[in-house]
């Protein structure tokens, strides 16, 4: 079983490092698991959430840009974009856990690796995404 909180940490650090470098996932998740040992399943899930990110980086950033009302995406900060592109891509990709638990646990991880606004700044604009996604 995976360390969900652990790989979501994970994924942001490794989408950080991406957007910073400009590498590919490939590398990027590369560099990253030679300098840290991390268990199989959590790095399983790493892995997967950083690729779907990738994969779906379009739609996730124009869910984020849609409702980011006076930002655009290159003005925010690194940390806050690389959170947001992982929740969105949770919210909009994945199903399996509940929406609630992925702005949770977004705000949790920017006010962790983020500015003093972080988690308040993600927790609006992801809850505006969450809204959208919601059936009527």
């Amino acid at each position: 079983m995976p360390d969900r909180r652990r790989a979501r940490e994970c994924a942001v650090q490794v989408l950080y490092q991406m957007d910073v470098s400009g590498q590919a996932a490939d590398e990027a998740l590369g560099l990253f698991f030679e300098a840290r040992k991390i268990a199989p399943p959590t790095r399983a899930m790493t892995e997967r959430l950083v690729r779907g990110v990738g994969t779906h980086l379009a739609q996730v950033d124009a869910a984020i840009a849609r409702d980011a009302l006076n930002w655009r995406l290159d003005r925010m900060a690194v940390v806050d974009r690389s959170v947001l592109r992982l929740a969105c891509y949770e919210l909009l990709f994945e199903g399996e856990t509940p929406p609630a638990a992925v702005l949770n646990e977004a705000v949790e991880i920017a006010k962790l690796y983020g500015g003093e606004a972080s988690g308040s700044f993600v927790n609006g604009l992801l809850d505006a995404v969450r809204k959208r996604q919601e059936p009527g």
